[in-house]
């Protein structure tokens, strides 16, 4: 699981995280933004022009850092600057949640960047199931760490915020991971269906 989505987090987080900070010191923080935004758009760009299949979370993280990019030009304030990463994790925990009555769990579509499977596989009730509980838990998880971000940037400086912020959301969502983990491999073992390592080329 993890080699095959090491991939799409490189792509979709890691590098456009690595092009803001290398920009911000380089061509202020208006380069910065614009450096990570332009990288996420070229991603999905030669994806689509070699015919391969757009990740969901490269779609996410293209979705969230048009969402601060067009913020911080909006504004320019400080203050709306930290606020905009919280804003999106609002909008993505509504993503989760409208998901779930249009029929299409969001956690379905992000399976396939992490553990693919086959459609056989992905069609059985037993894994539907749990691929709807995973959205729901996503949602409170991005909600959750929304209503801490905002908690924290309105009652501590900018320092203790951004380390409190960081600590706090590795952990949350590394319980989320954990339990989504465990929710889907439980599914598949109900199913008699195991993952297993392919041999590396």
């Amino acid at each position: 699981m993890a080699r095959h989505a090491a991939p799409q987090l490189l792509e979709a987080t890691i590098v456009p995280l690595i092009l803001f900070y290398a920009f911000l010191w380089t061509a202020g923080v208006w380069g910065a933004l614009l450096a990570a935004l332009a990288w996420s758009y070229t991603a999905i760009i030669r994806r689509l022009v070699t015919g391969q299949r757009v990740p969901g979370i490269l779609v996410l993280g293209t979705l969230g850092i048009t969402a601060r990019t067009i913020a911080a030009f909006a504004t320019g304030s400080v203050f709306v600057y930290f606020l905009q990463p919280t804003l999106t994790t609002v909008a993505i925990a509504a993503a989760f949640l409208l998901s779930v009555p249009a029929g299409r769990p969001l956690a379905e579509r992000l399976a396939h960047d992490f553990v693919p499977l086959e459609p056989e596989v992905m069609r059985l009730p037993g894994v539907q199931r749990v691929f709807i509980r995973i959205t729901l838990l996503w949602a409170f998880v991005n909600l959750a760490n929304a209503a801490v971000s905002i908690t924290l940037l309105m009652s501590q400086p900018v320092g203790t915020f951004m380390a409190a912020k960081t600590i706090g959301g590795f952990l949350l969502v590394g319980a989320a991971v954990g339990a989504s983990t465990i929710w889907f491999k439980q599914a598949l073992r109900k199913h008699n269906i195991s993952v297993v390592t392919a041999p590396a080329n």
